[in-house]
């Protein structure tokens, strides 16, 4: 039984059992597993009225909700390709990526949305609304068993970020996904142990992206409650109306609610702030497997009872886990976590492996890795330490691009581009992106990665920090956010103090303007489009270079 025949049998033998949730205007929308089969029965009658064939291509761009599931789940049940989309993406983009792959139907989650692909594509193929979707009667509902797949069969057609390009299309086939369950639902039941009751899952990210797709789907074929957030200013009030189990989560956010925290205990004079800070230092010793004496026994128990098991109800009082991905999480934000009695297992992987790679276990978690390999996917570093991967989770190629998907592998191991690390019991790390390594005159390869977030941390009030410096003398820094040239000399000061010489970051450009997604300088997850930026801040960065014979200890422009 493949990952969808499974999803369908699950809703249609646990009738009156919530199957999936969203939060409207501060209350729980939900909907059980029959009244979710006919969503998707609904759909297919449209789909198939519409005229989708098989192998067709369907668009889907729309805010995560109970009908983009069922719609989702229809196009896959017809034979389609979903081509989920994320919907805060420039129109333009999104007309790109979906020439590309040419849609026979575009489903849009508003007239907002329709309007904007139709203005950037005079031409395009039909365009309905979620509401025209399931608008139609019951009678017209399709109700016949899922089409039959293949393992081979492309099920999803999913955008890549586009950080050195434009976006590719990564196929995704049944194969691939039904493996990935498997996968998933195992380090699940690790985590959980038997239970009689479901999964309470909570999610916040845009299902169109890879890995909360496969949470989505993995939701579904476990029978867990999963409730879809709507408001991402209202996440807190969201989480205390659904109080999951567990959550999937990027570093940022996580980063946010331990900065938060830390801000308000500072705030918090005589007692409770000695405690807390006492109580670190002491769990941080122990972290690091050093002797405590007693009066640190004494003041970890205190710290532990009464101070960190309280932060800990109130960032979710029923959380077993947090589980992050999308980028290598901050091994202090593990370890802060980890310290509330809160473990953070973190995945790792691309869209082109199935969004996963690795995974930790539960109970065996190495703070700043990733985790070992999946069971089945082999991974070995190659070139320039990159990450190869190769197993059942490796996608079958770009959407009509063959040079582009030849250029992905090496004999019949994926490239991922990252560059990593292993140590002796098979847990990884992402150290950085091959791609991105600077080469500056010096001849050495640097990973920017790991000094940008050195200098992030080091300096409250900036947004972001990319390197450059490949071919010149020294590295240098665009910054955004409201910091001071002051402020910047000195992060830059105490950060060099534990580089190497070559590593140093020696000028400095600040930018009022942020990177978003909206100015094209970040793609749709976050991630840098470095050549862009660098093209943006092309006479800053040269002016930073000008008449230059040695480095200075700090050459700054801007504001």
């Amino acid at each position: 039984m493949n990952f969808l025949e499974n999803i369908i049998e699950r809703l249609k033998l646990s009738p009156s059992r919530v199957a999936l949730q969203e939060t409207r205007d501060g209350q729980i929308v939900s909907v059980t597993g029959e009244e979710l089969g006919r969503l998707v029965a609904q759909a297919r009658g449209f789909l198939r009225r519409a005229g989708l064939k098989r192998g067709d291509r369907c668009a889907l761009l729309a805010p995560n909700s109970i009908r983009w599931t069922a719609a989702d789940l229809a196009v896959m049940a017809e034979g389609g390709i979903a081509v989920p989309l994320y919907s805060r993406q420039a129109p333009s983009e999104l007309v790109g990526m979906m020439k590309d792959c040419s849609p026979a139907l575009v489903v849009c989650g508003d007239e907002s949305l329709r309007a904007g692909v139709l203005g950037n594509w005079p031409d395009a193929p039909r365009a309905v609304l979620l509401d025209d979707v399931f608008a139609a009667e019951s009678e017209n509902a399709v109700n016949d068993p899922p089409a039959s797949l293949a393992d081979r069969d492309a099920v999803t057609i999913i955008y890549t970020s586009g950080t050195s390009g434009e976006p590719k299309g990564v196929i995704l086939n049944a194969g691939n996904v039904t493996y990935m369950l498997s996968c998933t639902n195992a380090r699940l039941d690790l985590l959980m142990g038997p239970r009689d009751v479901p999964d309470r899952v909570f999610h916040y990210l845009p299902t169109c992206f890879a890995g909360s797709w496969i949470l989505l789907l993995t939701s579904l074929a476990r029978g867990s409650i999963l409730t879809l957030s709507t408001d991402l200013t209202k996440l807190g009030d969201e989480l205390k109306l659904a109080p999951p189990d567990y959550m999937l989560n990027v570093p940022v956010l996580l980063d946010r609610i331990r900065a938060g925290i830390e801000e308000q205990i500072a705030k918090r004079e005589g007692f409770v702030q000695t405690l807390f800070n006492r109580g670190r230092e002491a769990w941080l010793r122990r972290q690091a497997r050093q002797k405590l004496g007693f009066s640190d026994v004494v003041v970890l128990a205190l710290a532990g009872r009464l101070v960190f098991r309280v932060i800990r109800s109130k960032v979710g009082p029923n959380l077993r886990a947090l589980i992050c991905g999308s980028a290598p999480l901050a091994k202090e934000s593990q370890l802060f976590f980890m310290m509330l009695g809160l473990p953070v297992l973190q995945v790792y992987g691309l869209t082109e492996t199935t969004a996963i790679c690795t995974m930790d276990h539960p109970h065996q978690v190495v703070p700043g890795r990733v985790g070992p390999a999946i069971p089945g996917t082999e991974m070995r570093l190659g070139e320039d330490d990159e990450v190869l991967v190769r197993g059942p989770n490796i996608f079958p190629g770009y959407w009509n691009r063959p040079t582009e998907t030849a250029e992905a592998f090496a004999d019949d191991w994926l490239r991922t581009g990252d560059q990593g690390e292993v140590d002796g019991q098979g847990n990884w790390a992402i150290i950085g992106r091959v791609k991105n390594l600077i080469t500056p005159a010096s001849g050495h390869n640097i990973a920017p990665e790991p000094i940008e977030d050195l200098i992030l941390k080091t300096l409250p009030g900036a947004n972001h920090v990319m390197l450059v410096g490949n071919g010149r003398a020294y590295l240098a820094a665009i910054i955004t956010g409201a910091v001071t040239r002051e402020q910047v000399e000195a992060a830059l000061e105490q950060v060099n103090a534990e580089l190497p010489h070559y590593k140093r970051v020696r000028g400095f450009h600040i930018s009022s303007e942020p990177f978003t997604i909206e100015n094209g300088l970040l793609t749709a997850n976050g991630k840098f489009k470095r050549g862009l930026i660098a093209a943006k801040y092309r006479g800053e960065i040269e002016a930073l270079y000008e008449r230059v014979a040695e480095a200075p200890k700090h050459r700054a422009s801007g504001p």
